[in-house]
């Protein structure tokens, strides 16, 4: 079998074995003391009002220190933008770890992630989590695995004011800011290592849905279109990613408005796989804005163009930049992917740059 991510992927994070709530060098928890992963579905009305009682209902699961730790002020930017695609031992986060909380915690948080995001943002989400301890369990580098993860809320969550909540550690970070029932998912690193790995038979891909979809689009094209879009014979890496904050790149490659209509609506969803992860209510604005930009919206390949092959891609658009990015770093490319996703005019519900 073979599967992108789907709605057990989350409960297979479970199964990985959440090393996250077990001390360092700790046995790993007992099934029954683990986190219990959210499967259900979110209401499909899901707004402002249900994530901030999510995010109360972890807070207030929390003692008095916890937090402390994982409570940061309205504004703080500091926080905001503390976030990287580095191991733990490389890169110095700030909130609570995961490794350190009860697993009734950890389902506390999961719950207001869950609530937030749609089925798909969630398992991708949970599904490149549990890909870092597939690492782990391997050996031979450190820092690496689901408790190494962190968690802050900054601001105190409320139906009006902004606030964010963060989930970051190695190649998965979130920020989620919102005010009111407007979502910004961006900036967010969705990345995978593996990229591929397999789980009770079955083959997962975290980020399998989003390679096929660029890959079909690719493949549409010819002629002076394709030589537009393709813009190198090799992959690139990422330019807007951790630390690169209120930045901006040209656009470059083939506009929507120069592609077929089979073409947009290719291209159309290869962008939805990031404009969809939001919960159905939060997310509606969200694609309507990115189905109007769809004109403006470049799309740039790097690499071969034939399905499987190592390549990179790009989408640039008025409020989009995806940077798709396989990795050679002492192994497979393929098999170790770094992917940003970032609104120029909206990263962190434009409470950040200027």
């Amino acid at each position: 079998m073979r599967s992108a991510v789907g709605p057990w992927a989350a409960a297979g994070l479970l199964l990985l074995g959440l090393a996250a709530c077990s001390g360092d060098g700790g046995a790993a928890p007992s099934p029954s003391a683990a986190p219990v992963i959210p499967t259900a579905p979110p209401p499909s009305a899901s707004g402002a009002a249900e994530i901030v009682a999510a995010a109360d209902a972890f807070l207030g699961a929390l003692t008095d220190d916890e937090r402390d730790e994982v409570l940061f002020d309205r504004g703080d930017k500091a926080q905001q933008q503390r976030w990287s695609n580095l191991p733990h031992g490389l890169y110095e986060r700030a909130g609570l770890m995961v490794g350190d909380l009860e697993p009734g915690k950890v389902t506390a948080f999961l719950t207001l992630m869950r609530t937030t995001l749609s089925t798909k943002g969630f398992d991708r989400v949970m599904a490149a989590w549990a890909a870092d301890e597939v690492i782990a369990a391997g050996g031979g580098r450190t820092g690496l695995g689901t408790r190494y993860y962190w968690i802050a809320i900054i601001g105190e969550p409320s139906a009006t004011e902004p606030w964010q909540w963060q989930f970051g550690g190695h190649h998965v970070t979130v920020n989620a800011t919102l005010r009111g029932d407007a979502l910004s998912l961006t900036p967010s690193f969705l990345g995978a290592e593996p990229a591929t790995y397999r789980k009770d038979g079955t083959e997962v891909r975290p980020l399998g849905a989003v390679s096929d979809a660029a890959f079909a689009l690719v493949t549409m094209l010819d002629g002076d279109a394709r030589q537009r879009a393709v813009r190198g014979a090799g992959p690139v890496d990422l330019v807007l990613g951790a630390g690169q904050d209120c930045r901006t790149i040209p656009a470059e490659g083939l506009p929507g408005s120069a592609m077929t209509a089979g073409q947009r609506d290719a291209f159309l969803k290869l962008i939805n796989e990031y404009g969809g992860l939001g919960t159905t209510r939060l997310a509606a604005a969200r694609l309507a804005q990115l189905k109007a930009d769809l004109p403006e919206t470049h799309f740039a390949w790097y690499g071969p163009t034939a399905p499987g092959s190592t390549a990179s891609f790009r989408i640039t658009g008025p409020h989009l930049v995806v940077e798709y990015s396989p990795q050679a770093m002492g192994g497979d490319a393929d098999n170790h992917i770094h992917g940003i996703y970032r609104d120029p005019a909206n990263d962190y519900g434009g409470t950040v740059c200027p």
